[in-house]
């Protein structure tokens, strides 16, 4: 579903050029759970932003379900993402003047379906947001802020889930609402690859890599 292929990513820094992913290879199958682990600064995220289409690596190739992203247009790789990716993020990235109905609903603009409303709706009644989908995030609470994110993310029924430190602002308990959901996604067929520097986060992943450097170990 997701594969890299010797990737490289250079960044021109202020003290000279920064590799960030150094020759990277990795293949995530359908149904898999795998968590990247590793420290701030490792090039975790930069592996996450190239997997979702957003990061052009300055060498190497990234195959999503088959295709290049990076061998089309922006226009067509923005299509790609929001049919085949999910983004959940550590600090949620809500629009602050959207109700959360409306934040979930959010990726039907870029990928318009007649049943936006009632798939939102069942995600709404399944995440426990019944009580809360006329307030904006102000309103609601922090683990209710995850849960709107992670439903904005399964609006389009993705093949992939990418999430980055996606508990990292949660307690315990939320955490561990949030991973049982990225489970059942994954039990029911789909692919979710994590990034994350807590060994209790990746521990729910069903393979677990180390990253450091910019490279990658089992």
């Amino acid at each position: 579903m997701v594969e890299f292929k010797n990737i490289t990513k250079i960044y021109d820094g202020p003290e000279g050029k920064v590799t960030a992913l150094d020759k990277v290879s990795l293949s995530v199958q359908p149904g898999e759970f795998l968590a990247v682990c590793g420290p701030s600064g490792c090039g975790k995220t930069t592996l996450l932003l190239t997997a979702g289409g957003l990061l052009r690596p300055s060498k190497g190739q990234l195959n999503l379900d088959g295709s290049d992203p990076y061998g089309v247009s922006p226009e067509m790789r923005s299509k790609i993402r929001a049919r085949m990716i999910g983004f959940v993020f550590q600090q949620f990235h809500l629009i602050p003047y959207l109700t959360v109905r409306q934040n979930i609903l959010a990726p039907s603009l870029a990928l318009p379906t007649k049943k936006a409303g009632q798939r939102a709706q069942e995600l709404i009644s399944s995440f426990g947001l019944d009580d809360r989908a006329g307030h904006v995030p102000a309103q609601i609470s922090t683990g209710q802020k995850q849960r709107t994110a992670l439903a904005r993310a399964l609006l389009n029924k993705p093949k992939i889930i990418l999430a980055d430190e996606p508990t990292g602002n949660l307690d315990e308990g939320n955490a561990n609402t949030v991973l049982s959901y990225l489970s059942q996604y994954v039990a029911e067929g789909g692919c979710v690859l994590l990034v994350t520097h807590d060994v209790r986060t990746a521990a729910h992943a069903t393979r677990t890599l180390e990253m450091s450097r910019g490279q990658l170990v089992e």
